[in-house]
């Protein structure tokens, strides 16, 4: 790879990830003011339609656009740049056959989907979601346009857009409609609303963006050949697809929550309003652990262009270099934040959510933040290099294993029992990951790295619980209170791991220099040394 191609590459990837990061932390952040609005009967409403809505945005963020830009980089890398147009025009009419398909199976199947959720006063927000199928060939073909162009910046800009238009509508509406005395499930069709008007903002972007440009395509579906259409039909729907399930993890963990959980409770003698609230409770996780996992996947996700990189320049050496300290940071960063989260869980639940509920269902949820963020990561590394399948085949044993885990502990311990279920799924997923990744030749990290970091957890649980200690002796309650008990055990918890680590020399000078900013982290470190 020429250098300059290699620069406009990395630059394209952090576009890309920046827009992604922002998107990801506009996601989590909005359901704490939802959720204050609403309640947790309301949470627990939004909460069962949207990993639906998830799944779109993992189909039109992380599947077919990167299948659709490869596609038109691998003609232009064979001299076949005239066939743009036709893979261009192919993938427009596949999706869009795909697109309405999905639309009427979400739409006309609204009751049976609600019926296996247990509540049928569901079925008009999965009706109203499921019009956000129909946007998908667009928002896609036009996001794949431009990847493959080596034009990056309209993915992120449209993605951050799609998601703030979204969070504004579910906040503003939401509260407006609450004030007004509608029901719950009418707020929360409002606030799945939100999705077609982000969607809809993003798709105004990306056409102007598209037409502004002076060498755009006047799509032509009928001359485009047989072969062709068989080719991108070929990628989209079985490439695609993986890539789309690889991306979508934590998503369809979401999903088969909303299939079974609220059923479970139901059948297991818990009163319908009680299962309602109880779920809400549960949903509260689903923030704690994207910021969890945002944090704790940021730096290691910075890695995967490289990685790419350096598959693509058939330089192994560096390649296994880059997926082991990858693999490592997975590891510090995600096991870190979980630790924190779980010694901190009741004041960061009252700061966000107004009380305590939960806290123990959600301190064993937060277990997820470290076993998603290995998954994440290698993940990320694994498609870097091509190897798309069997990540998605990894991950769809697992929710194999989260829906059968849902069946079997949610009678006898209720949302505990869907927590567990939920580690113990992910938990096989980052062992087949684990094995994946040894397979080519990456060497494990040695028993001593898991000791240091093992007590550089304890020191940093030493220092959190005498925090706890001390505040609870003061008898500080309120919300307030515990805010500022979460937000100065976030200072104190993350200085003394971030001292830890680089004290036992978990991370030394060359895996530093391998970091995005890796100089500047250096010169901390011999600060703190």
């Amino acid at each position: 790879m020429p250098h300059e191609e290699s620069k406009t590459f990395l630059k394209g990837a952090f576009i890309l990830s920046l827009g992604s990061f922002i998107t990801k932390i506009l996601s989590a952040v909005y359901r704490v003011p939802f959720q204050n609005i609403v309640g947790d009967i309301g949470f627990y409403i939004y909460q069962q339609v949207y990993p639906i809505y998830g799944i779109v945005i993992a189909l039109a963020t992380y599947g077919f656009p990167v299948i659709i830009s490869r596609l038109i980089a691998e003609n232009r890398i064979h001299g076949k740049a005239e066939l743009e147009k036709e893979i261009i025009s192919a993938s427009f009419m596949l999706l869009s056959a795909g697109g309405l398909i999905l639309f009427l199976f979400v739409f006309w199947g609204s009751y049976d989907l609600a019926d296996w959720m247990g509540d049928l006063k569901l079925r008009p927000l999965i009706q109203t979601i499921a019009f956000s199928f129909l946007l998908l060939p667009f928002i896609s073909t036009f996001r794949g346009y431009f990847q493959g162009n080596n034009k990056m910046l309209p993915t992120a800009v449209s993605q951050v857009i799609e998601q703030f238009v979204r969070v504004m509508t579910i906040i503003i509406l939401s509260a407006y409609l609450v004030s007004k005395g509608f029901s719950l499930y009418r707020v929360g069709t409002g606030a799945i609303a939100g999705s077609i008007t982000g969607g809809s903002c993003a798709l105004i972007v990306l056409c102007i963006l598209y037409f502004k440009g002076s060498n755009h395509h006047r799509l032509a579906f009928f001359s485009v050949s047989g072969t062709v259409y068989k080719r991108v039909a070929m990628a989209l729907f079985i490439e695609g697809f993986a890539v789309c399930i690889s991306g979508a993890l934590l998503v369809l963990i979401q999903f088969i929550d909303s299939l079974n959980l609220f059923s479970l409770l139901v059948h297991s003698g818990m009163a319908a309003n009680e299962a309602k609230a109880v779920k809400g409770v549960y949903d509260r996780g689903q923030p704690f652990i994207q910021l969890g996992t945002v944090a704790a996947t940021s730096i290691s996700l910075a890695l995967v262009p490289m990685i790419t990189r350096e598959y693509r320049l058939r330089n192994n050496a560096a390649l296994s270099e880059k997926l082991r300290i990858a693999f490592k940071l997975s590891i510090i960063i995600g096991l870190g934040a979980a630790a924190g989260l779980i010694n901190l869980i009741r004041p960061a639940n009252i700061m966000l959510f107004e009380n305590d509920k939960g806290s123990a269902v959600l301190a064993v949820f937060s277990i997820s933040i470290f076993l998603s963020s290995i998954i994440l990561t290698i993940t990320g590394a694994l498609q870097g290099m091509r190897k798309v399948y069997s990540p998605a085949v990894y991950i769809l044993f697992g929710i194999f294993v989260k829906f059968f885990g849902n069946e079997y502990f949610v009678p006898k311990y209720g949302t505990m029992g869907a927590a567990m279920a939920t580690d113990v799924s992910l938990g096989i997923i980052a062992v087949f990951f684990i094995m994946r990744i040894k397979k080519l030749g990456i060497s494990m990290l040695p028993a001593g790295f898991y000791a240091k970091l093992a007590a550089a957890v304890c020191l940093m649980t030493l220092v959190l619980q005498t925090l706890l200690f001390i505040t609870r002796t003061m008898h500080l309650t309120g919300r307030g209170m515990n805010a500022g008990i979460a937000l100065a055990g976030v200072a104190a918890g993350g200085f003394v791991f971030i001292w830890s680590v680089i004290r036992f020399n978990l991370l030394d000078d060359k895996d530093l220099s391998l970091l995005p900013f890796g100089e500047q982290l250096l010169k901390i470190k011999k600060i703190m040394e």
